[in-house]
């Protein structure tokens, strides 16, 4: 998926704990092998294929992951829209960039985006995409969606503790052996090598979406590398956010989501969630949190 995964397991023995890894690892590949849009032979690179030309029939499991991720794009208004995978990649974070792109090419880069021309059929499990051109992909929720999975497959196995962390999509379920929650840190997206927040998990999953990995600076402005699908421009305003809940497929189509609508569309936008809590840090530096956030921080 692109990503680095890190697993931890507590079981009464290491041929377990290692045993319980494999299968970890033989699910992520497993559902990589269904939802990657890099790896031509999978279902979802099927459906980019035949874009324009006919729908594709898919498993009952990609079809719902599908169904899941088109409700976000329809929630936000297209701020979180999974057909953005056929954006062009015009934003170069790699200091490469000395000037923003044209209007006209920022435009043009969106073109072939729009969550609207896909077609769900659930009698038939098909996705189809209207027109030439359109890709759909899970980089804002497949990782997630991932580590959730084999969490639900350790619990049924028997195995009571655990932590998934999939490059910050974070599962977690049990407790460390001495009995303490799993803890995480938040990073200072103004001092990376600093935490702002260490959060204890027990069963629960966090996710962090942010700005300061990977982003530009014209005329005093940052823009990040997450971009908004409806307009081509990056997402500006956060440049940290940070959610708490039971899944991490959900969570990170909230963070994802929060970072492109920005603070005044997020706040009310994540309080229709209230399963899942908040911490946002603001470009200047203000930080905002939801009422329950506090439950979940630990002592430095």
């Amino acid at each position: 998926m692109g990503g680095r995964f890190e697993i931890s397991i507590v079981a009464q023995d290491s041929i377990t704990a290692q045993k319980s890894i494999d299968d970890i690892i033989a699910e992520i590949s497993r559902i990589e092998y269904l939802i990657s849009d890099w790896i031509t032979t999978t279902q979802i690179s099927q459906v980019n294929q035949n874009a324009g030309i006919q729908p594709v029939k898919v498993d009952t499991e990609v079809f719902e992951l599908t169904k899941r991720a088109l409700h976000f794009s329809k929630v936000t208004d297209g701020a979180f829209d999974i057909s953005f995978a056929a954006m062009d990649r015009i934003w170069k974070f790699d200091e490469s960039m000395t000037e923003m792109p044209s209007p006209e090419a920022i435009q043009k880069s969106v073109e072939k985006v729009g969550y609207q021309k896909i077609v769900l059929d659930s009698v038939n499990s098909t996705v189809f995409l209207k027109e030439k051109g359109m890709k759909i992909g899970f980089g804002a929720l497949g990782e997630g969606y991932a580590t959730h999975k084999c969490r639900e497959m350790m619990l049924a196995k028997g195995i009571q503790s655990g932590l998934i962390n999939a490059t910050g999509d974070i599962s977690s379920w049990g407790t460390q052996p001495n009995g303490e929650p799993w803890k995480v840190g938040i990073t200072n997206p103004f001092k990376k090598q600093k935490i702002v927040k260490i959060v204890g998990l027990t069963n629960g999953a966090i996710t962090t979406s942010g700005s300061y990995e990977k982003f530009v600076i014209f005329n005093g402005k940052r823009y990040s590398h997450i971009i908004n699908p409806k307009t081509g421009y990056p997402a500006t305003g956060l440049c940290s956010v940070t959610i708490i809940g039971p899944n991490a497929e959900t969570a990170n189509s909230l963070s994802t989501s929060a970072m492109v609508l920005g603070k005044e569309k997020a706040l009310p936008f994540l309080k229709n969630y209230p399963q899942y809590d908040f911490y946002i840090i603001t470009d200047k530096g203000k930080s905002i949190q939801s009422k329950n956030f506090k439950t979940y921080i630990l002592k430095k």
